[in-house]
């Protein structure tokens, strides 16, 4: 990987394809307003997932999930109901639910991955 930007890029790729294994929908990908950005808006039955992606080449500067501390969680929160009132035809009668994606390694593609499905 070249930069910062594209090993990110590659670990969201590689999330995507994940997640899709698992039998997700991938509904939007690096979705932006004016309060920030969800990596990944997934569903999968009965539940509109909103997932952090994470990579890191080394674990030098800690585990990837050391990142989503209590504050980010809670912009999580506020990005994903901001996304519901945009798009409301996907929020109901379905579970709302945070999740995190890290990966860890040189190579995004082949590094190790871990899925938290639900971040509290």
């Amino acid at each position: 990987m070249t930069t910062k930007d594209d090993l990110g890029r590659a670990g969201e790729d590689r999330a995507a394809t994940h997640l899709r294994a698992l039998g997700y929908r991938i509904l939007d990908r690096n979705w932006r307003c004016d309060q920030g950005e969800l990596d990944i808006v997934a569903q999968a039955p009965g539940v509109l997932a909103f997932v952090e992606v994470k990579t890191r080449s080394t674990l030098d500067y800690g585990h990837p999930f050391e990142a989503i501390d209590e504050r980010k969680r809670a912009r999580l929160w506020r990005l994903a109901l901001a996304w519901v009132r945009e798009h409301p035809s996907h929020g109901g009668g379905v579970v709302l639910r945070l999740e995190a994606i890290g990966i860890v390694g040189a190579n995004p593609a082949t590094g190790t991955l871990e899925h938290l499905r639900d971040l509290r």
